[in-house]
């Protein structure tokens, strides 16, 4: 599908010839700040840009946290204190550091939340969603790495766990268990692979960034009511678009402050309030903590992982099927992973011919019930693995497998949608009020 049409960067000067004929990049940057942009795009709209200062903010202030900190089992905790206590604002940078991760998933929930609900993964729009998957995968892989870096008690505990998950996969599970360690069990050769790897995602995701910014150039952004620009010429296009600069990027920009004001009081007031004490404790592969909980952000799939036991029905059908191959752990370690995938494959398990979710009644039941589930997986992570939360657990991440697999895709045949606006035109100005000539006075 072609792009939106609109006016493209003309060098007037001989030099911005000069330049454009080499490297086009002036044409380049005009073309991202100019992009004609759906004029009625609303506040869940403003992510974007927190999403982008975050990884900003955390590549800066990852970087000149490695200046100081010391990848080693004897040392690592102690550079950790070392940054905290004698390098001058280092408690600042990695409060930052750490409590950015933390706005990085708020940000990044929002934004995939947001694309569920107005449908921003129907076609054309099928790559951007998936290479957005991939950004989020990525980010969690960054932040469990990043966990680990402190060396406290739940680093190295956490760091335990998660990586025996990968022991669970039959067959292949132990030699890649033993390649991702570096050896039998989290020690030295563990640390440094994943400090190296958390040094090295954050410029993959960059680079997916690009991706996925340029893609949606491609296709254009969605909006609000899931129509699409009008696309037959740029008087038509203008129409139902305002250029990114300045109309939205001020709009964004305000919308960034106002999320920074919360953050820079958090940072500065509660900067300990999402971590977990015992990580302020040395690691110990000799005393294991009373729980081990990972970060807030890994909760919703950690309650997945955790709900299917062995006691499951659809665990012991599946270990009897296979022969006892896909055992209990191995299938948390399934639903865990799959719960993800689920998502990624939206674009082809809603059958609903409407895009957003704003003209679909029985569809926003469904969504706001979605939303409580997630919240609810969140709560369930972080409690013990006992009764009730492991009942609770269980029937919160079924409703989020039957959510995908079951309720989307029936929704498309059975719901009755509400009449959606023609054009993006006319819903900003049932909206807004259409601008009228200006009477003379009387």
């Amino acid at each position: 599908m072609a792009g939106i049409p609109h006016d493209h960067y003309e060098p007037k000067t001989g030099g911005e010839k000069w330049l454009n004929s080499r490297l086009p990049i002036v044409g380049l940057i005009y073309d991202t700040i100019m992009i004609p942009t759906p004029k009625n795009l609303n506040w869940w709209w403003i992510w974007g840009i927190v999403l982008a200062f975050c990884l900003v903010l955390q590549i800066v202030t990852g970087i000149v946290l490695v200046m100081h900190y010391t990848p080693h089992v004897d040392l690592a905790f102690a550079s950790v204190e070392h940054i905290m206590r004698n390098v001058n604002g280092g408690y600042m940078i990695r409060y930052m550091h750490a409590n950015g991760a933390s706005l990085f998933f708020v940000a990044v929930y929002i934004h995939i939340f947001r694309g569920l609900f107005y449908g921003s993964y129907k076609a054309p729009r099928e790559i951007t969603w998936i290479i957005g998957m991939l950004i989020y995968l990525a980010m969690m892989g960054t932040a469990f790495m990043g966990y680990v870096l402190p060396w406290g008690q739940m680093s190295f505990w956490g760091a335990t766990v998660i990586t025996g998950l990968f022991g669970a996969i039959p067959f292949i599970g132990e030699p890649i268990q033993t390649w991702l360690l570096g050896g039998p069990a989290v020690d030295n050769a563990t640390l440094n692979r994943f400090f190296s790897l958390h040094y090295l995602l954050p410029f993959v995701i960059a680079g997916l960034v690009i991706l996925h910014i340029w893609a949606f150039h491609t296709t254009g952004n969605n909006n609000p009511t899931g129509v699409e620009v009008r696309r037959g010429s740029k008087e038509e296009a203008k129409k139902d678009t305002l250029p990114f600069w300045p109309y939205f990027v001020i709009k964004d920009f305000l919308g960034l402050a106002v999320v920074l004001l919360v953050f820079w009081a958090i940072v500065g007031f509660m900067p300990n309030y999402l971590g977990h004490p015992d990580n302020y404790i040395e690691a110990n592969p000799l005393q294991t903590p009373a729980y081990i909980v990972p970060e807030w952000y890994f909760l919703p799939f950690y309650a997945i992982l955790r709900a299917f036991t062995s006691e499951v029905w659809v665990v012991q059908i599946a270990s009897f099927v296979t022969g006892g191959i896909i055992d209990a752990k191995f299938f948390g370690v399934l639903a865990m992973f799959g719960a993800i995938a689920v998502m990624a494959l939206a674009p082809w398990l809603d059958t609903s011919r409407v895009r957003s979710g704003r003209y679909r009644p029985q569809f926003k039941w469904w969504f706001l019930l979605l939303v409580i589930d997630f919240f609810a997986l969140m709560w369930l992570g972080a409690m013990p693995a006992e009764e009730p939360y492991a009942t609770f657990s269980l029937i919160a991440s079924a409703y989020w497998f039957g959510y995908f697999l079951v309720i989307l895709p029936l929704l498309g045949v059975i719901e009755k949608p509400e009449a959606i606006p023609a054009t993006i035109e006319e819903d900003f100005d049932a909206h807004y009020g259409k601008k009228s000539e200006a009477t003379p006075a009387e």
